[in-house]
């Protein structure tokens, strides 16, 4: 089919995302931009009555264990994954909104992970951790075959090496992930020779770059047993990812970075090593909707122009998806709740959405963006929370330096809640990116880490990595940030439409 057969080309941008949560690329200093005029009204009793209902009666552990413990993961495609939509649409009933609804969009073929086992077989015989990459086949049975380092990063160097030679092998397709020794002294110098190996490993030049994507049709040309794939992280964790977008033509096993990294110290070295896995998935017979989460509180004077407010409710399968992205997700819906309970009705609408899809390639709010086109030229903002469950710190601004003034002022009214910062930079990785062609000033706040790098897409994104009182915290600073957004004098200046 020609979805199936297209969907290659995108395998290595989905892998390329899976090492790093959310990229920051700092810009210039907002005190070097001219600053847009926009007068921030205190509303001191109203942000009073927010943060007092945010902390001292918040429902956000409750929910996010809820969510986590009774639900649990929210794979794209998956009955959980409805069961995630139809609950908090109900919450959002609950919690006082005018109205919810669940805006469906297209996904494609659902995909349910089996049981999978690992092992080397050569130089030693040890049984390995490991999982299915998303979105991949079965191996039909256990399939052994010798382990090869496809280091090549250009076609020529492929062809010389690698080409005809590939037959019934498991390939790695690159180095181990770059990971300081979690146990070893913490030096300027290690952190020096981590950044150095994985800039090293991203590809760099003209040729490099048009290999990468194309690498992945060639080693199914090369008729390859599969792919085994580095898991990136300390302590036997392993990162998951993978797309309907990109489907697979040949099995994918994540195995620990420990693991991985053993593999290529013994090619390197000149020993064979053998490796075996047995993996069982199944495919869905054909392509399924999956939905959005959407409740809104009407505003009073201008309910035409609308605040959104806005995180993914869908997460990996490996474990609950707690921290990645229930956090952000309860924060929305406590949100919601909070500003309801004000007894106050803002200005402009603030919309509530729980985008669905996300870890696969932004599906829901992609969907979400291009159906409501016609009216984001009226959004004030769209605010995205999408990097745990740490406490909110501040906001990057998105290139939206000029708003930097605006932005610090709203944040003077939460100091209770944290020092909370504006400051420029730009966020890639969520669901505001799918808002900024249209123009709409969008972003996607700060947070303390607390962990989030061991959680994010592994299999120990469970409840117990949560910090609930900083998921409070998150829930009441958004709160109030729609509440200012929707009480300002005009809407905010477009950003560039592309």
């Amino acid at each position: 089919m020609r979805w199936f057969r297209a969907a290659l080309v995108a395998t290595l941008v989905v892998a390329a995302c899976a090492h790093a949560p959310q990229t920051t690329v700092t810009a210039a200093p907002a005190s070097f931009v001219s600053q847009t005029a926009i007068r921030v009204e205190p509303d001191s009793i109203v942000v009073a009555r927010l943060i007092d209902e945010g902390m001292r009666r918040s429902h956000a552990a409750a929910d996010l264990e809820y969510l986590s413990d009774v639900i649990g993961p929210r794979l794209a495609g998956s009955p959980e994954m409805v069961r995630a939509n139809q609950w908090t649409q109900q919450k959002f009933h609950d919690y006082g909104m005018d109205s919810t609804s669940l805006e469906g969009f297209a996904f494609g073929v659902p995909w349910i992970r089996g049981p999978a086992t690992a092992r080397m077989l050569a130089p030693q015989r040890r049984e390995l951790i490991a999982v299915s990459w998303a979105w991949a086949p079965s191996t039909n049975g256990p399939l052994s075959g010798d382990v090869v380092l496809v280091d090549s990063r250009t076609q020529a160097d492929f062809d010389r090496r690698f080409a005809g030679k590939l037959r019934d092998k498991w390939v790695m397709i690159g180095p181990a992930y770059a990971l300081a020794n979690p146990d070893g002294p913490h030096s300027a110098a290690d952190s020096i020779r981590v950044d150095s190996l994985r800039r090293s490993a991203a590809a760099h030049t003209d040729e490099e770059r048009k290999f990468m994507p194309s690498r992945a049709a060639l080693l199914a040309n090369e008729q390859i047993a599969g792919v085994i794939r580095d898991g990136a992280k300390e302590f036997g964790l392993l990162t998951m990812s993978g797309s309907p977008s990109a489907i697979s033509l040949y099995p994918q096993v994540v195995i620990s970075n420990e693991n991985y990294a053993q593999f290529e110290r013994l090619l390197r070295g000149g020993e064979q090593v053998r490796f075996q896995a047995d993996v069982k998935n199944t495919f869905g017979p054909r392509p399924v909707q999956q939905y959005n989460t959407v409740g809104e509180i009407r505003g009073s004077e201008k309910p035409d122009e609308i605040v959104l407010v806005g995180a993914h409710l869908d997460s990996w399968d490996l474990a609950t998806g707690a921290t990645d992205n229930g956090a952000g997700a309860v924060a929305v819906l406590e949100a919601a709740r909070i500003l309801a309970s004000a007894g106050e009705r803002p200005k402009r609408t603030i919309r509530f959405v729980l985008f669905g899809a996300e870890e696969e390639g932004l599906f829901g709010s992609q969907a979400y963006a291009a159906a409501h086109r016609s009216e984001l030229d009226s959004y004030q903002a769209v605010l995205v929370l999408d990097n745990g469950s740490g406490r909110i710190t501040g906001m990057e601004l998105q290139n939206r330096n000029d708003l930097h003034d605006m932005w610090a002022t709203m944040m003077q009214p939460l100091a209770s809640l944290g020092s909370l910062y504006a400051r420029p930079g730009v966020k890639t990785g969520t669901d505001h990116l799918s808002f900024l062609p249209y123009g709409v000033p969008a972003f996607n706040y700060d947070q303390l880490s607390r962990g989030y790098e061991h959680t994010h897409h592994s299999q120990v994104d469970d409840f117990d990595h949560v910090v609930p009182s900083d998921v409070a915290q998150a829930a009441t600073v958004m709160a109030v940030n729609a509440w200012q957004l929707a009480e300002l004098p005009a809407l905010l200046p477009r950003g560039p439409k592309t």
